[in-house]
């Protein structure tokens, strides 16, 4: 959630984020009178809690003549104190409730509007000409013997594919070439847990307005995560974390799933939009004033893996309404699938400042002092999808794909994936 003082100090601010999310400023007046609630019910708990206190030592020290009605006194007290503790309790869940509804503030600059509204800050490379008649994805991992969607379907259902043979490897050689890129810049490897409880689910943001992307396993109360970045993030849940070497960084591979709820029509063909698939996935839990930098950083390392595997892309600024809950600044880069004659997101890079680690009580101590809650940021450095745009770009006429160079070592020096005969 939101920094309270914040809230308090400068309602003002934060209606400015709300409104640029497309959110109502409406909330930011609910959550103060929520809180102004909360504070007055602790306040007059402990309060009656003291009274009792002292009452109990004039029990203890009253002579015996006058001890009946000081009991019977006391015991209404009780009543009082445990009305008062209830009151606080419904207060403090009607506060969490109400500050649940407001989202990270937007840093400066962020765009307003909704998902259309985006800045392109940069595009690298020109979208590949062919002098033949490209081939999609689906057609060429077929021709390849790579992906299965026909047996996905048999087997699982809709969204869900198999990939065989070459497909396989080209996954496997994706996310190690990422993974061995995140370990050289300082990322520490993790396999994470797929299924995450309840309040990790929630404390990372994902059980607000995309509740409905995420599967929910009823018998076991355990959501599968969409990405790693919600079992990273629970962590170093409730924990004081040292950063005087600087930020904890991990990079966590892990199978995905999401429900891919309201997308019925859109991206039905091929592994653009499934419900399972791989990623390598970077965190970092860092000072605060050193968020921005990272996030930066973040942005640079999926960059120079898309300028190495040879895609086109641009980098875009999300707008405010686009980011989700946690994010303060998201930027995503976008790959050109030619098929397509667009770009398509291949990564996304958020910077959550505090907001997640307030909700998962993440601190650390600035200079040794009083705690603080740190910044979290996350982005993605491979993922199954990447593999549209490398087949769709590096496609020949004759159905086969040339290998990117970066990936060659991966693949035990195959330069060239061939159509199956």
């Amino acid at each position: 959630m939101i920094d309270v003082t914040l809230l308090r100090e400068d309602p003002a601010l934060v209606k400015r984020s709300q409104i640029s999310r497309g959110a109502s400023p409406d909330t930011v007046d609910e959550a103060l009178e929520a809180e102004r609630v909360r504070r007055a019910a602790i306040t007059a708990f402990e309060e009656l809690r003291a009274a009792q206190n002292a009452h109990g030592k004039r029990v203890a020290q009253a002579p015996k003549d006058e001890k009946a009605a000081l009991v019977a006194e006391a015991k209404q007290l009780s009543e009082r104190v445990k009305a008062a503790q209830h009151a606080s309790t419904e207060a403090e869940a009607a506060a969490n409730l109400a500050l649940s509804k407001i989202e990270n503030i937007v840093l400066d600059g962020v765009p307003a509007g909704g998902e259309a509204n985006f800045v392109t800050l940069r595009t690298h490379g020109e979208p590949p000409v062919f002098d033949f008649e490209p081939l999609d994805h689906l057609a060429l991992g077929e021709k390849l013997g790579a992906i299965d969607m026909e047996r996905g379907t048999k087997v699982s259902g809709s969204r869900f594919y198999f990939l065989t043979g070459i497909g396989a490897r080209l996954e496997i050689a994706l996310m190690t070439l990422a993974l061995d890129r995140a370990m050289a810049a300082g990322f520490i490897p993790i396999i994470p847990p797929t299924l995450v409880r309840p309040e990790v689910m929630r404390g990372t943001g994902f059980l607000g307005e995309h509740a409905d992307e995420v599967y929910h396993l009823a018998d076991d109360d355990l959501y599968l995560v969409g990405t790693s970045e919600v079992p990273l993030a629970g962590y170093h849940m409730d924990e004081i974390l040292d950063l005087e070497r600087g930020p904890k960084r991990y990079a966590g591979w892990s199978t995905c799933y999401r429900r891919e709820a309201g997308s019925y029509g859109k991206d039905t063909r091929g592994i653009i939009r499934v419900h399972q698939f791989n990623k390598l996935e970077m965190f970092v839990y860092t000072n605060p004033d050193a968020a921005e930098e990272e996030h930066l950083r973040l942005v640079e390392m999926q960059e120079r893996m898309m300028q190495d595997l040879g895609l086109s892309y641009r980098v875009i600024d999300v707008a405010a309404g686009d980011l989700g809950s946690s994010a303060a600044r998201k930027y995503d880069i976008e790959a050109w699938v030619p098929t397509q004659d667009a770009y398509r997101e291949l990564t996304s890079t958020s910077n959550c400042t505090t907001y997640q680690a307030r909700r998962l009580d993440i601190r650390y101590r600035p200079d040794g002092g009083k705690t603080s809650p740190v910044a979290t940021l996350n982005g993605t450095l491979a993922t199954t999808r990447w593999i549209v745009a490398l087949l769709e770009t590096h496609q020949r006429a004759d159905g086969s794909v040339t290998v990117p160079e970066a990936l060659r070592p991966y693949l035990g020096g195959l330069e060239v994936m061939e159509p199956l005969t």
